[in-house]
């Protein structure tokens, strides 16, 4: 078993995965660098949530390795990787899975809380966390008085409040709006940024992968080569065409 370069925080080499006999991820191999943001483009289909469930422990590839911090996620035990994820790990994806009994500081101090983070200071760091995404207002609001943008705002609270390791966005800002999606992407790049947080960002909106350090692309569960041709002009404006080899 051959060890990860020193450099990367996150390394996978031939993930095979399937879906009930259906190919999600055929040979794909990468590496994420420390506080790198990562955006994994493709089309919907394309494997792009498999792979971020296999880096992060969720699911184990049926072939092939993934580490994490040169310790190899694909042979620990459900219980280790379980911890593996609440304490280093966050995650966010289009459905914000807030618990209904909670208000929403409470939903985003959660994991501070069940890592043992005393009440008051959870409280103290989610709250900072939901004005910085603009909701603090809603602090004590419970998710069902909510819209669906402002839960989603709390669920990107909750995956940034105990400063994961690397935070896995499985198309985060599906659900938003665009000025909504600017907005929280932004806090997002910016928080990984200052806080060396390592991000791999699942889209398929080329405008979101743009904002990360660098992008692979993924088709039919293969990385390919995503070679950009220079904008054409067509009937309804200008549109960027691409063709992946």
């Amino acid at each position: 078993m051959e060890a990860p370069p020193d450099n990367d925080v996150l390394w996978a080499r031939a993930l095979h995965f399937s879906h009930s006999g259906s190919p999600a991820l055929t040979g794909v191999s990468l590496g994420v660098r420390e506080g790198e943001i990562l955006a994994v483009s493709g089309p919907r289909g394309s494997g792009k949530s498999t792979l971020l469930r296999c880096l992060s422990g969720q699911l184990l590839p049926q072939q092939g390795e993934v580490w994490f911090n040169s310790t190899p996620v694909h042979t620990m035990s459900t219980m280790v990787r379980d911890r593996l994820r609440r304490d280093r790990f966050g995650w966010i994806d289009p459905r914000p899975g807030l618990v209904p009994e909670l208000t929403a500081w409470e939903n985003t101090a959660l994991p501070l809380m069940l890592a043992g983070t005393p009440r008051r200071a959870a409280k103290t760091a989610a709250l900072e966390w939901l004005e910085r995404l603009d909701i603090g207002h809603l602090a004590r609001k419970r998710p069902h008085a909510l819209l669906q943008a402002q839960r989603q705002r709390i669920a990107f609270a909750r995956a940034l409040v105990a400063m994961p390791s690397v935070v896995f966005a499985d198309e985060p800002t599906a659900p938003l709006h665009r000025a909504d999606r600017t907005h929280v992407l932004r806090t997002l790049m910016s928080a990984a940024r200052s806080h060396g947080i390592t991000v791999v960002l699942a889209t398929h909106d080329p405008d979101t992968a743009a904002l990360a350090d660098r992008t692979v692309s993924l088709l039919d569960g293969r990385r390919v080569t995503t070679v950009h041709l220079p904008a054409v002009e067509v009937e309804e404006g200008r549109a960027a065409c691409s063709l992946s080899v």
